[in-house]
């Protein structure tokens, strides 16, 4: 029935009049005012019932009136009356007709009577009944009706005290309900103006409602009650409780959060007022620390209210953080972090187990997660919140292992150690207890390092159902059941990996589908906003380590399966989304951690300990925590034992049923979320390998496990129910590689990564021991790759690539299973219906073949047999086929090496031999390369020297190959050339190929002849010498193919590098002596060193380049750089000829005479006449064949396919036209020149030095080319290159040769022969002479220097060369000893005469020639002619030979017959005055000289010699004196003193008494007496002067003589009987001769020529000589006889004083 109905009206008039009635009844006797009044408001109601419609609108009107007496009734403080008005009254407020004044009154009148003390109950519920009703009450009435509510709620009454309590708080609920309503209706009507919110005024509230108003200003004095601040509004409270106040706040901000969210005037409250309260509260649990006892922070003294207020605090921290995140951002964040340090283990039991309810409430939210790691940990310089949480949930859990958690010690409520031990024991029934159906249920628990923590069950999963948090009852802090904490923790963990999984899943999956439907749109949209990827990664990244930490530890702890599951998959659920949002580093630590729980404990499994985690200590909020490890003590179920896998054998290891539950999960992981292991399947795989090993699953074929017993496993044991479980894991594990065909190419990498990361460990770990390797990962690969053939492509590389790792291990059972797999996947490969077929796609096919290729680098002898097995299998099958695998083939084959000993070298020599008999016309051209490239390298082998040989012997064939099929070989490598340059050119590069410029065909012979150099500097010599045979061979009989741009190729890459390397070989060769080889095999003296052998190769290398540069000059000549070339040549035939080898430098020689073309090849005209004709020498040279008996295979089409392909003009010369090579004819001149100065500088060390010294032959050699090269140069011959051949030719000459060699060069003394060096030097200057004669007259200017050279020669007669300072004997034959060739003293001087004398007869030729020309006169030759006779004139018998100074005299003789007249011609010139001295003392050197004859000279020869000195005084007689007038002075002088002292002296002390006569030169002195006398009295003397001289010559002659015999008369008396000395009478003979001559001269001249002091001398000498005729010699007398004859002509009778006017 509705208050307004017409009846309740009716009702509610009739019980207030009764109401009155009853109540002046009451105080009828006592309270007579409110009789009165009750009976008028009686009559007052009748009226307003009478006559008003709308009694009830009326009644509100006059409310004040009505509700008068009963207000006067609660006046008078009697209970009854007071019962009675009250309840009056609030049967009227709940008909709602009560004004505002009305309702100010009652709220008065309870006031007072609230003050009394008086109907306490009934007063609260008429307030309550007053506010509920209506919303008439506002401001200041409002405020004192809950003023009275809170009065009443300290009264002292019980019961009184709780109703209020309940009735604050419903009121409290209705202001802001009505606030509520309030902002409903005036929703639509308008917009407020928003509030200025800096507004600080805490009264100016002026912009709100009513209602509005009311709970702004409850809610503020609320916050100041609390704050234990006066009150504003609420004037007139007495006391509260902070626990009441924060009970208040925290349902007003639960329930009314819009209020706060709406207006601003109430978020800043929110901001400026709880918050600070909030904080402020907090602080001395903040500093509490467990047994510092608890101190209160309430006004009322009473109280202890510690956890109360904490515990509310929470509460009103959880609904702030709930509701008003968003606006308390950064309060939010001091809030959390302070919920994270009530955490901490210092902190009291109770009040961690109320922070962890409070942390729960918020796992439960991953939203609100979400914002706190968007508003906190993604920000700058703020606190990581979401991640501290988490961090704090983890150490706590720890915390709880570590700590003794018995609850708070002051008030736990079980005995600690009770419980424990009770469940401890449940727990520890042993494996058997908990077997199938066994007896007790064991409780849940974590078990850890002898913690034991129950888990209960203690909340609903997602739901955060708080037991602290609701005790609003309680005072003292509750004790806390064991293991409460940790459930807690636990399901709040649990939850958040739960609910933040599953937001991020959600998303991440919205976003892609998202993703799809746009592409479908528009394909090149923009990828969605990053930033939710950063949320998703931050969250992450902020709590992966944390709950890492926490789960390890828990799973490790866990003793009851569903809790291990719920770890399990909470690990799981966390690594696969790591691995969706691709963090590499948390994924990989969440999959270790469930690696390492499938393992036994303590395992040694490397992955995992060098894997980032293993004992990474995670710094959580500032407590270091380790990771966990496994720890041994767990109480779990056995349900295997069987053998680790380890290098080393070990005991064995048992596996618990929670092993085999983590090895589920892994499976689960790697199956459903493969996709996302990436990296980390090396984790999985190397922890399942682990675990497969030790159930003992073994492979079979294709590389299936089957749980086969291991070997050597009598040790693994299992129990029935893992033995069911097997096949199952077997099954699963198989499929797990089936399913790698779902694997996208990404993922599929990282599998095969994996498994070949892993199976290298197992190579690592079969390394050094014969054990059975784990063959898991081989077996994995092989299973892998078969199941993707149809995408081998994208895995063949990394997969083969291991495996044939795998082939070269030391274990033979590992290597087996690597070459098993590979050649099974090749096989597979091959047969395998590709789309499109192999034949199509090359590139497949080559991939395919490649790993087969690879195995040629193993060196494991079966392997490469298997591999030799395998190329047959293919050559057979697929043979026909090959195609371009035919370079991988080859290279099989021609993989060998010389450690792999002589059978696998025969065998694929075998192949190779087949392939060059039988494919090469069936192989692609651009294979042909390869095959000369194989070929070459078995050349190169060393295990067998025949094989190298024959392999030479293939290149040959080769070449013929390339010879006969020259044209389909040119076009198809033509075509194929053009296909590749196109490539290139598209890619932008320069085509890559040796020898690019060149045609390919060309190449192809460049490949051969490149391959042929290599082994011409093979290290043994039989292969060198056949190879560069063979080398030089198919250059000059297939060279002719080559266009002539690719000779430049032939040169400069293939003759001149292998000229390089074989003068380096040579140069760095052993000078050891080789001992003769295996005993039979001798090696001849020539050949006995290392340096020996190489120089034979020098010699055959030079001698066939040269050789190709003179049969092919004319070819050579046209390419651009021939000059250079020459250059080369010329350089490399240099420093041969300057090696320290004989052999070589000849050789040398000879090449560069060959190159010069001095030596003409024999010419063979078969078949060429034709061409003859108009044919260069040189060109026919070309065309012959030099090569060691082999001769030229020449077609009949050879010169017209020549001419056909390159035109023939191209190789003769045009008619006419001679190419200009001076510069080439110099260039060798200053090689000949450098090799002769080099030659022939002495050394110039001291005699102890090891010298080398250049033979004969050589110096004979080098000396030969010199008239050829002097053709071709001597246009340009200058003076100073004949000072540089002058030096060289004298060098030459003094060389000495070796002892040794002596015997065969050396002529002896009695044969005067010239070595053929000398003649070569003569010969030299002879041509040079000649073309010097036939020349012009600039030519002839070098006439003096050929002379100048010819004399140095000379001179060797008398003092031969020093080479440096070479002691060397001068002796002809040194005895012949095999002494080493360096030995100093063993080199021997030539015999220089004989060449000395034939030069002496060159230089009287030429002189004879060339006496009058200018130069010779001008640089004064005879001057020098006569000087240098004047050597062996002066030594005269001490020259070493006799010949040579007879010769002397003879040339000078010569000489001076034709060159006098010359000079008297130039006597006016004055160019050779200073001939005459030289001239005079050549004469007196020679006819006084200072050398005695030898003793054993024969009479005969004396009187030989002395007509010889008589010939030279008749030159002097014919040739000198009759022409003295155009003769210096001095000279005749000379003369005549020299005559003088002819005719007067010469005997020699030593002749004996019988030769005495002879050997007195009498001749010679009648001559000398003869001469001076003839021209003393000459009539032709034109000066007085000469006269004077011969005049003055003869007193002095005459003087002499009558000195001589006064000595003698006086000698004669003293010496008595004695005969004088021998001496003095042969002196004294002389005179008396001396003076018949004189008398004989005298008689024959005209009288009127001689002075008359002569006569008067003469007569004087009389007297003498009659006192000597007493002397006793015989021969004196005879000479005196002879002496006075002459006399009788003086006897005359005298004549008249006076004559002619003279007296």
């Amino acid at each position: 029935m509705s208050p307004s109905s017409p009846e309740a009206v009716k009702k509610l008039v009739e019980n207030m009049q009764a109401d009155l009635r009853s109540l002046s009844m009451e105080c009828k006797k006592k309270f007579p005012p409110v009789k009165e009044a009750a009976e008028s408001g009686i009559v007052k109601i009748k009226t307003i019932a009478a006559r008003n419609t709308d009694i009830l609108a009326a009644l509100k009107e006059n409310s004040s009136e009505v509700v008068q007496p009963f207000l006067m009734g609660c006046g008078t403080k009697e209970p009854k009356i007071t019962q009675l008005c009250l309840a009056a009254i609030q049967r009227l407020m709940s008909h709602e007709v009560v004004s505002e004044a009305a309702a100010g009154n009652i709220i008065n009148m309870l006031w007072q009577l609230m003050e009394n003390g008086l109907e306490e109950l009934k007063l609260l519920q008429t307030v309550l009944v007053l506010l509920t009703t209506n919303t008439i009450v506002h401001d200041e009435v409002l405020s004192k009706a809950i003023v009275l509510c809170f009065r009443l709620h300290f009264t002292k009454d019980n019961i009184t005290n709780n109703t209020a309590a309940a009735t604050v708080r419903q009121v409290v609920t209705v202001v802001f309900e009505r606030m509520v309503a309030e902002d409903e209706r005036f929703k639509g009507l308008m917009e407020e103006p928003p509030a200025v919110q800096g507004n600080s005024n805490r009264r100016s509230v002026s912009t709100l409602r009513p209602s509005a108003k009311d709970a702004y200003m409850l809610f503020q004095d609320l916050c100041q009650l609390v704050n234990a601040d006066a009150p504003y509004w609420l004037v007139g409270m007495t006391e509260m409780t902070r626990t009441f106040g924060l009970e208040l706040l925290e349902s007003v901000l639960n329930d009314f959060p819009e209020v706060f969210l709406q207006h601003q005037e109430f978020s800043f409250l929110l901001k400026e007022r709880v918050c600070p309260l909030v904080i402020k509260l907090f602080s001395p649990n903040i500093k509490f620390r467990q047994g510092c006892g608890s101190s209160s922070s309430s006004p009322a003294p009473v109280e202890k209210p510690y956890f109360p207020i904490c515990m509310r605090l929470l509460r009103v921290v959880s609904v702030l953080i709930k509701h008003f995140y968003s606006l308390l951002v950064t309060e939010c964040e001091i809030f959390l972090s302070l919920l994270v340090k009530f955490l901490d283990g210092e902190k009291p039991q109770w009040l961690r187990a109320v922070a962890v309810e409070s942390v729960h409430r918020l796992c439960v939210q991953p939203h609100l997660l979400r914002s706190f790691c968007q508003s906190y940990d993604m920000k700058q310089h703020s606190t990581k919140v979401f991640r501290d949480i988490v961090n704090a949930l983890g150490s706590f859990i720890q915390s709880l292992f570590i700590l003794p958690s018995a609850g708070n010690s002051s008030s736990s409520s079980t005995p600690a150690g009770g419980s424990v031990s009770a469940s401890q024991g449940s727990a520890q029934g042993g494996p058997g207890s908990g077997g199938a159906g066994g007896g007790l249920i064991t409780q849940a628990a974590f078990e850890y390092r002898g913690t034991w923590i129950p888990l209960m069950n203690v909340s609903v999963q997602g739901s955060a159902k708080a037991t602290y948090l609701e005790m609003l009852d309680k005072v003292e802090p509750p004790s806390i059941p064991e293991g409460y904490a940790m459930s807690v923790a636990f399901s709040a963990l649990l939850d958040l990996v739960r609910g933040i999984t599953s937001m991020i899943e959600r998303e991440i999956s919205k976003q892609e589908q998202e993703a799809a439907m746009r592409e479908e749109a528009e394909p090149a949209s923009p990828p969605q906003d990053p930033m939710a990827h950063e949320v998703w990664e931050e969250m992450v990244n902020a709590c992966w380590c944390g709950l890492l930490a926490a789960l390890s530890l828990l799973l490790d702890a866990s003793t009851d399966e569903s809790a291990t599951e719920n770890i399990l998959k909470a690990e799981l659920s966390m690594a696969s989304l790591c691995g969706r949002l691709g963090l590499v580093t948390p994924r990989d630590a969440f999959i270790t951690a469930i690696c390492k729980a499938s393992l036994p404990p303590h395992y040694a499994l490397t992955i995992l300990s060098t894997a980032n985690l293993s004992n990474k200590v995670y710094s959580i909020q500032g407590q270091s925590v380790q990771m966990v490890s496994p720890s041994s003590e767990s109480h779990q179920q056995v349900v295997a034992v069987g053998q680790p896998l380890t290098a080393q054998p070990q005991g064995t290891v048992v596996l618990t049923a929670k092993n085999i539950q983590c090895m589920r999960t892994l499976l689960n992981l790697a199956h459903c979320h493969g996709a996302y292991l990436g990296t980390s399947w090396q984790l999985v795989l190397a922890t399942l390998q682990h675990l497969v090993w030790i159930l003992g699953l073994k492979p079979s074929v294709g590389g299936v496990l089957k749980p086969g017993r291991a070997v050597e496993g009598p040790s693994t044991v299992l129990t029935t129910a893992v033995m069911t479980d097997l096949p199952v894991i077997s099954n699963i594990l198989s499929k797990l590689f089936e399913s790698s065909q779902y694997l996208d190419d990404v993922s599929l990498h990282h599998l095969i990564n994996a498994l070949c990361s892993l199976s290298m460990e197992a190579m690592e770990m079969a390394y050094g021991n014969n054990k059975e390797p784990s063959l898991f990962a081989v077996a994995k690969l092989l299973e892998t790759g078969l199941v993707n053939m149809d995408r081998i492509e994208i895995l063949w590389r990394p997969l083969t690539a291991h495996l044939l790792e795998v082939c070269q291990h030391p274990n033979a059972r590992m290597r087996e299973w690597g070459a098993e797999a590979i050649t099974s996947l090749i096989k597979a490969g091959l047969s395998f219906k590709h789309e499109p077929p192999l034949s199509k796609n090359q590139r497949l096919q080559l991939l395919l073949l490649n790993p087969l290729k690879e195995l040629s680098n193993v060196l494991h002898a079966d392997i490469r047999q298997k591999q030799l097995e395998c190329v047959l299998q293919i050559l057979q099958n697929q043979g026909d086929s090959l195609g371009p695998g035919w370079p991988l083939v080859l290279g099989v084959i021609g993989a060998i090496r010389n450690d792999q000993g002589e059978s696998l070298i025969r065998t694929a020599f075998q192949c190779l031999q087949l392939v060059v008999t039988d494919f090469l016309p069936t192989m692609p051209c651009m294979c042909l390369q390869i095959v000369v490239d194989v070929a070459g390298s078995f050349g190169l082998q060393n295990q067998e020297l025949n094989i190298s040989l024959t392999s030479i012997g293939l290149l040959w064939n080769i070449s013929d190959y390339f010879f006969q099929r020259g044209e389909a070989i040119t076009e198809e490598l033509e075509r194929e050339e053009a296909v590749l340059l196109k490539q290139a050119q598209d890619k932008g590069e320069p085509l890559n190929r040796p020898f690019h410029p060149a045609p390919p065909f060309d190449c192809l012979w460049l490949c051969l002849y490149a391959k042929l150099g290599e082994l011409c500097v093979d290290p043994r010599p039989a292969v060198r010498k056949s190879a560069g045979q063979t080398m030089f061979s198919t250059i000059a009989a297939h060279g002719t193919l080559l266009q002539p741009p690719t000779w430049n190729i032939v040169v400069w890459k293939v003759l001149f590098h292998l000229l390089d390397c074989v003068r380096k070989s040579s140069s760095t060769a052993d000078k050891e002596k080789i001992e003769s080889g295996g005993g039979n095999i001798l090696i001849h003296h020539s050949r006995d060193t290392a340096e020996k052998q190489w120089a034979e190769t020098w010699v055959l290398t030079l001698a066939g380049v040269a050789r190709i540069f003179n049969t092919r000059r004319y070819l050579l000549q046209l390419l651009g750089d021939f000059f250079k070339a020459w250059e080369v040549l010329l350089d490399h035939i240099q420093s041969a000829a300057l090696s320290k080898n004989n052999e070589v430098s000849l050789a040398a020689l000879k090449s560069f005479q060959e190159i010069l073309q001095l030596v003409t090849p024999i010419k063979d005209t078969d078949k060429l006449d034709a061409l003859a004709m108009d044919v260069s020498p040189v060109l026919m040279e070309s065309l012959q064949v030099s090569g060691p008996g082999r001769p030229l295979v020449r077609s009949d089409s050879l010169a017209e396919r020549l001419a056909q392909r390159y035109g023939a003009q191209a190789s003769l010369p045009p008619p006419g036209e001679e190419l200009d090579d001076s510069a080439l004819w110099w260039s060798a001149w200053n090689t000949w020149y450098r090799i002769g100065t080099e030659c022939t500088r002495p050394p110039s060390g001291g005699a102890d030095k090891l010298v080398f010294v250049p033979s004969q032959p050589f110096l004979t050699a080098l000396i030969q080319i010199f008239p050829a090269l002097y053709q071709h140069i001597a246009g340009g011959f200058s003076m100073e290159d004949l000072k540089k051949l002058g030096v060289i030719l004298y060098g030459a000459v003094s060389v000495p040769i070796s002892s040794d060699t002596s015997p065969f060069i050396l002529p002896s003394y009695t044969e005067a022969v010239l070595t053929s060096l000398q003649e070569a030097v003569l010969t030299a200057l002879d041509v040079l002479q000649k073309a010097i004669c036939v020349g012009s007259e600039n030519l002839q200017v070098m006439y003096p220097a050929i002379f100048e050279q010819l004399l140095l020669f000379v001179e060797f007669s008398c003092k031969p060369p020093q080479y440096g300072k070479m002691e060397t004997k001068h002796v002809a034959n040194a005895k012949y000893n095999q002494i080493q060739l360096f030995a100093p003293a063993e080199w021997v001087a030539l015999n220089y005469v004989p060449f000395a004398e034939r030069s002496l007869e060159v230089v009287v030729d030429l002189y004879h020639k060339t006496a009058c020309h200018k130069a010779v006169i001008n640089e004064k030759v005879l001057q020098n002619i006569i000087k240098t006779l004047r050597i062996p004139l002066g030594l005269k018998y001490a020259c070493p030979a006799e010949s040579t100074w007879k010769l002397a005299v003879s040339s000078l003789l010569k000489v001076l017959s034709i060159g006098l007249p010359v000079a008297r011609q130039q006597a006016s010139s004055g160019k050779f005055d200073t001939m005459w001295p030289e001239l005079a003392n050549a004469f007196e050197d020679f006819l006084f000289t200072k050398s005695t004859p030898p003793d054993n000279l024969s009479i005969q020869e004396f009187q030989r010699n002395e007509a010889v000195d008589v010939e030279v005084v008749q030159l002097i007689s014919t040739e000198i004196l009759p022409f003295a007038n155009f003769i210096p002075k001095e000279f005749v002088g000379r003369i005549m003193s020299m005559l003088n002292k002819g005719s007067i002296h010469s005997q020699s002390s030593s002749f004996t008494e019988a030769e005495m006569d002879i050997r007195m030169r009498e001749e010679f002195s009648k001559v000398c007496f003869e001469t001076l006398l003839q021209f003393s009295f000459s009539n032709k003397v034109s000066t007085p002067q000469e006269g004077y001289i011969s005049r003055m010559a003869l007193s002095v002659l005459l003087q002499r003589a009558q000195d001589v015999l006064r000595r003698y008369v006086e000698d004669q008396r003293l010496s008595g009987r004695c005969p004088l000395p021998r001496q003095q009478v042969t002196e004294i003979i002389f005179v008396l001769k001396a003076i018949s001559t004189l008398m004989d001269s005298l008689k024959k001249t005209q009288p009127e020529n001689v002075d008359v002091n002569v006569w008067a001398q003469v007569i004087a000498l009389y007297p003498t000589l009659v006192e000597c005729i007493t002397c006793s010699s015989p021969e004196v007398s005879s000479a005196l006889k002879d002496a006075l004859g002459p006399f009788k002509d003086f006897m005359q009778p005298p004549v008249s004083k006076v004559q002619n006017g003279e007296s």
